[in-house]
């Protein structure tokens, strides 16, 4: 079978390599000059390495995930942590901890680090959130100061992540063309297609187009050896930026001893961004989801939708990969069976 995937992202790599491995003929498209999708990185003229959309680190309980991605990347260890800066410049951490509370008072949590970052993010009131979105990280009773303690697996690709998407398309039943856009003629040269475009675009918006959040990033480098004493920084302050990364502070982003390079982030709506869509909005009222449910009840047998614009899912990478490995999973199962 000849199957096209649309987007080079986590969730095409790993379905055009699970593809290709069973002996299917796989044809990888993506309108971006670049293979890795949002995790695309590369190493600036400083000698940093720099995420172009905003930081990817990977964390996990998943070992199936952590496996099928350690065939591809070397590991350098990385346990992150984020510190929110105060009005006063203080910086504290999040998540939210006992030291963090004792700091800024248990009454003023919501307006000082959960209002402000949630509404600018988002662009809603914070009583229009789903709560889901708000608990993804919770608040703690002790005095953790880790992001991500739970997780078993975390830690960055040694080589960075281009060199990860690399190393997965480096297949002989794979075929990558980039800065190329799909269009529906392209589906009858194919056997299936694998669609991670939008799937409200990929209907014309035949039901209304459903709302997404995205994010301006903008870089600058400063003659300082070190600005932060961790990778990223949020804001608790009312202007329009959210947070900051400085890429050094993780492990293996570079040595410069007189730059460092940083980037800002500022969330807006999509379509004030080039129509690049990031999140999709998890709203309380379930009005998006059912909206999103609209378009998935349409039946086409020749398209499966995949990755977080196809399936209108906030989803982190390990889920993203996590989901594509399923999909492939049952095509290839239900290729079997016929």
């Amino acid at each position: 079978m000849n199957i096209l995937v649309v987007g080079a992202g986590f969730s095409g790599a790993v379905i055009a390599r699970e593809l290709a491995e069973q002996g299917f003929n796989v044809h990888v498209i993506d309108k971006r000059h670049h293979i890795g999708g949002n995790a695309y990185d590369e190493t600036n003229e400083f000698g940093i390495r720099v995420h172009k959309y905003g930081p990817h680190l990977f964390h996990t309980n998943n070992e199936a995930v952590f496996n099928w991605l350690s065939r591809f990347t070397e590991w350098t260890p990385y346990k992150h942590k984020v510190k929110a800066m105060l009005a006063t410049g203080k910086l504290v951490t999040l998540p939210i901890n006992k030291a963090t509370r004792k700091i800024v008072g248990a009454e003023n949590l919501v307006k000082t680090f959960i209002r402000p970052y949630s509404e600018k993010m988002w662009g809603i009131p914070l009583e229009q959130l789903d709560p889901n979105v708000i608990n993804r990280v919770p608040i703690r009773d002790d005095n953790n100061q880790y992001y991500f303690p739970d997780d078993r697996y975390q830690c960055m690709p040694k080589h960075g992540y281009t060199a990860l998407f690399e190393a997965v398309f480096r297949h002989p039943k794979i075929q990558v063309q980039l800065g190329v856009s799909f269009n529906k003629a392209m589906e009858h040269q194919y056997d299936h297609v694998f669609c991670s475009i939008p799937i409200d675009e990929y209907y014309d918006f035949r039901f209304g187009e459903l709302p997404y959040r995205s994010i301006k990033f903008h870089h600058i480098h400063i003659p300082a050896p070190k600005i932060f004493p961790v990778a990223v920084v949020n804001f608790t302050h009312s202007g329009k930026h959210t947070r900051v990364v400085e890429w050094k502070n993780i492990p293996g982003h570079g040595k410069n001893e007189a730059m460092t390079s940083l980037t800002y982030e500022e969330p807006c709506d999509y379509k004030e961004n080039q129509l690049e869509r990031y999140y999709p909005v998890k709203d309380l009222d379930g009005k998006n989801r059912a909206l999103y449910l609209k378009y998935e009840s349409i039946l086409n047998k020749k398209v499966t939708f995949i990755g977080r614009l196809g399936l209108y899912a906030y989803l982190d990478m390990h889920q993203c990969i996590n989901s594509a490995l399923i999909i492939s999973k049952n095509f290839i199962h239900g290729f079997h069976s016929k």
